[in-house]
């Protein structure tokens, strides 16, 4: 079917698809409500926007409101929930079209869930996805350049976000609340929409707070949490989270819990490891061996951003890192390539370029670009992201950090003419430690 709509595009003038676009999508997102019966009035809708931390903070709201006792439901893109059935979001785009949202809507009000926490993009907003859909809350986490040329230009790609806002001042729902993090240079944008209950959140409520490579520990409300989410910007997603939990009147013995509970978030800073006593020679005998493999951590991140990597990296900022990345793909932000090697260079020790989303366009030549920004410091070129992956295993020494950035947990590397390859950074990785592990501990 994608390819049958690819080639279709293909054939339709650009003028006349482009002319035709917003009332087609409009139309689209009315009739999917009307056709499941305008789902988002029957049950309490919680949006979430902003260029980074919308998976995360999801999966915290979601994680805290379940420890609460509710049942809910998650539309993201990492994956479809509904109560304790979910399903990986494998269609590359946060906010599906032609129906999907009212539909699973529909279906979470049916199985009796309380709350809907709905990932909420620029490119949903431009198509209308979240029209109709009637938010009791919004969390705006941060603004920074992204989708720019889809856009058209950062003012138009800020406008977006904040018709998403302006969606939950014009929502039929009583006590709406609109959550900010005040800190972002965009905030006092948000803030002037009407009619809404508005919580400010900042670093300072979690202050003083104790952040390394492996857990954070915080102060709230002068009490201790300790938390697997590392980085400061999971301070502020976890603040986000938190400030919406207390405002719905969870307790906070609830929410440490859940926040003490929470084991992270799958390619958002997800560590890799591999477990030695499940490895097996050629006749499928146990080596006998205990403990985790390797002896330096690898960090899978969705990084696809400036700031996001630039986040990423300073984690880790006392320890030797090999960084492995590519781009965000063809056809968009062209601007930001050499940029994001500009910051490859600034905080790596050892840098591979490798292949992420092409698209239509020349996949080396989108590395080339980033490599630009790479001056006065080797790297290296492996088209082959596996390859790649494995070349900085072999790099790593004990301690070091490996970071592989770009995709998380996208299902495919996409390719010319809407093909695509079946892909997950985890699965490769952890095939390439495997092969590693066992090379050494057979000798």
């Amino acid at each position: 079917m994608n390819k049958i709509l690819f080639y279709i595009k293909k054939l339709i003038p650009k003028s006349i698809f482009e002319s035709f676009q917003p009332a087609y999508h409009y139309l689209m997102a009315w009739f999917g409500n009307l056709k499941y019966g305008f789902p988002s009035r029957k049950i309490k809708v919680v949006g979430i926007t902003g260029t980074k931390g919308k998976t995360t903070t999801a999966e915290l709201v979601s994680a805290i409101l379940e420890e609460a006792g509710h049942k809910t439901a998650i539309i993201s893109t990492l994956r479809f929930k509904i109560g304790k059935e979910t399903r990986p979001n494998l269609l590359k785009m946060t906010m599906p079209g032609r129906m999907f949202i009212p539909k699973m809507l529909r279906e979470a009000v049916n199985a009796g869930c309380d709350y809907a926490v709905v990932e909420m993009t620029s490119e949903g907003s431009k198509q209308f996805r979240h029209r109709f859909i009637e938010m009791d809350a919004l969390i705006f986490t941060n603004i920074s350049p992204e989708h720019i040329e889809s856009h058209g230009s950062y003012e138009k790609y800020l406008l977006a976000k904040l018709n998403i806002a302006k969606a939950l001042e014009n929502s039929k729902k009583k006590n709406k609340t609109l959550i900010v993090n005040a800190e972002d240079k965009e905030a006092d944008k948000f803030l002037m929409i009407k009619g809404v209950k508005k919580i400010r959140y900042t670093l300072a409520d979690a202050k003083p707070f104790t952040l390394n490579k492996d857990w954070s520990h915080l102060k709230i409300d002068g009490e201790s949490v300790i938390t697997k989410l590392v980085g400061e910007f999971n301070v502020y997603n976890i603040l986000a989270a938190i400030t919406f939990a207390k405002n719905e009147g969870i307790s906070f013995s609830d929410i440490k819990s859940a926040l003490e509970k929470f084991d992270g978030v799958a390619g958002r800073m997800e560590k890799v490891e591999i477990d030695l006593e499940k490895l097996k020679d050629e006749n499928g005998n146990s080596l006998g061996l205990l403990g985790k493999f390797p002896p330096f951590t690898t960090i899978i991140d969705y990084a696809h951003t400036v700031d996001s990597l630039e986040k990423v990296y300073k984690v880790f900022k006392d320890h030797k890192k090999i960084c492995v990345l590519g781009s965000a793909g063809g056809g968009r932000d062209k601007w930001k390539r050499p940029l994001m090697g500009g910051t490859a260079k600034m905080y790596c020790d050892k840098i591979i370029l490798t292949n992420e989303d092409p698209y239509d366009e020349n996949p080396r030549a989108i590395v080339e670009e980033v490599a630009k920004g790479i001056t006065d410091k080797e790297y290296k070129i492996i088209m082959d992201r596996r390859e790649a992956i494995r070349e900085a295993f072999e790099m790593a020494e004990r301690d070091n950090v490996v970071l592989i950035t770009g995709k998380g947990t996208d299902p495919f590397i996409m390719g010319a003419n809407g093909d695509n390859q079946e892909w997950s950074d985890r699965k490769v990785a952890e095939e390439e430690l495997t092969k590693i592990a066992l090379k050494k501990f057979r000798k």
